[in-house]
Formats: C-alpha cells, structure tokens, sequence
C-alpha cells in the first residue's frame, strides 16, 4: 500500500495547479495607470531639473538649443548670487519672517482651535474659513495705507503681520480638525482626576495634537517662504525677502537668465528639503483630522 504525502498525487507526482489568467483589461489598466504616472513625474520634475542645468550655464549657453544636455558648467551664476549679491542677507530675512509669523500663529491659533472645537463656535469658525478665502491682494491698499501713516512700512513686524492673516486662519482651520478628532472622554477622564480644564487641554491635549501642530507649522511655514506679493509691496531694502530679490536679476533692457535660475534654484531647495523629510508628517497629521472619533 503506497502512502500519499500531503500534496502528491496517486502518480506520485505534485499536482498542476492552474492560475488563472488576469483579464485584459486589468493588465491594460495597470500599463496606463504606469504610464500615467511616470508622464505626471516627468511633466512636474522637467521645469526644475531646467531651472537646474540653466543655473550652471552662461546667458550664451542658455539661448543656445544646441548646448540644452551638453555643456560646460560654471558656478559663476551662484557665485553672483551668494557673494556679490549678499543672497546670505535675504535668506535670514525670509526664515526670519516664516519662523516669527509661523511661531506666533501656532500660539494664538491652537487655543483658538481648541476652543472653537470644544465649545461649538461655529459663528467663530465660519468668520476663520471667511478670512482664509479672503484673496490677500484686497488688503495690501489697506495694509499700504495704515501702515505708511504709522511710519512702519520697510519693517519686520509689517511682513510678520501680513504673513500671520493668513498662516492663523490656516492653523485655526487645520487644528479645529484634528481637535474634533480627539475623544472628549479623554479630558473628562483627566479632569476627574483631578485637573482643570486647561490642565487636561496642557497634559493630555495638547502632547496629542503634535503631529497636527507639526502639520500646520509646516504648511505655513512653506507658505511664508514662499510669499511674494505682501514682500514687493511692504518690505524695503533691509527686509527685502528671498522671492523679491530675485527680481534683482530682471531689468527694463534685459534678464540675468542663468543668474535668476541660480536665485530660484536657493529659494527652492530648502523647501524641496523641509517637504521631503516632513512629508510623511504632514499626511499623518491631515489624516489624522479628517475623521473623526
């Protein structure tokens, strides 16, 4: 009598498993979906790797098709921007302005956030969502205008200021979110033992809220680096930011093409930087808010 192992036949041979076959269409729409994909890729990365190769060219080499792959690299264009152009200067003004306006908004928004959150303010938070939406060139006539007659234009606490209209509502947004998220039963818990209300919203809350802090510093850090339109028309020579300087390169007669990529490619990659190591921070933290319980 012959004793059949697991996974043998009478023949004593394995038996044939048949896969099946994956429709057509599914395979055709993983190609596309591939193809998809990398056409995206390569339609965002192809301005910056240019912005890239025409920072390391001369005017000449830029203007000339021939040379768009293969060429000679030349440092000269960051040369002009770091030294003979002090960028240095305009690099602290712009982490200066983020990171103050960036500081302040998470101290006045988070409180704010918690209490709209907790105490059902929807009036407050329809008034935040308005002043988001606001487009902030309707107010630089304004802004222009009072700050002018206070004798502050040229000043960091302009800058600061116009960049925390919108940096707060946005943290105020994002944190009312992620607030709503939280169990209440963890504060009433914390307050049965013993803690007042703004005791659990320091010990417990608040060390919860962090990813989402982290998440909405970040965005509106990226935002203030990156702002243009309040800098041109509220900064002045010593608060000059980096997005404004760059124009320095621009003239009536004529443009500095390899000096304004070199400019452009020192305002990108910091941030390219902060996004690439922040990134999984910033989904986890707007996940994070998106539901609820």
């Amino acid at each position: 009598m012959t004793v059949l192992t697991p996974g043998q036949t009478s023949t004593g041979k394995p038996p044939v498993v048949h896969r099946r076959r994956k429709p057509l269409a599914t395979r055709a729409y993983k190609v596309f979906r591939v193809a998809a994909l990398i056409t995206v890729v390569l339609f965002l990365i192809a301005p910056l790797f240019w912005m890239l190769l025409a920072s390391l060219k001369t005017n000449v080499d830029i203007y000339d098709t021939g040379k768009a792959l293969i060429f000679s690299p030349t440092g000269e264009n960051y040369a002009n921007v770091l030294q003979r152009n002090n960028y240095f200067v305009f690099i602290f003004n712009s982490f200066w302005v983020a990171f103050v306006s960036t500081a302040l908004s998470i101290v006045l928004g988070v409180p704010a956030a918690y209490a709209m959150s907790r105490f059902t303010m929807h009036r407050s938070a329809l008034v935040v969502l308005m002043a988001r939406v606001i487009p902030g060139v309707s107010l630089l006539v304004p802004w222009y205008y009072v700050f002018s007659n206070l004798r502050m234009v040229g000043r960091f606490e302009v800058l600061i200021l116009s960049h925390m209209f919108v940096a707060l509502p946005l943290i105020v947004y994002i944190m009312m979110s992620y607030f709503d998220s939280l169990p209440l039963e963890l504060e009433e818990s914390a307050q049965v033992d013993g803690l007042t209300p703004i005791g659990a919203f320091r010990r417990i809350t608040l060390p919860l809220s962090v990813a989402g802090i982290a998440t909405a510093g970040i965005l509106s850090f990226i935002f203030s680096w990156n702002n243009f339109m309040f800098a041109l028309v509220l900064s002045g020579s010593s608060t000059k930011t980096l997005p404004v300087a760059i124009f320095d390169f621009v003239s009536y007669a004529s443009i500095d093409w390899g000096g304004l990529m070199a400019a452009a490619t020192v305002v990108t990659i910091p941030i390219m930087i902060i996004a690439l190591f922040t990134q999984k921070y910033i989904v986890s933290g707007l996940t994070a808010g998106a539901t609820k319980g």
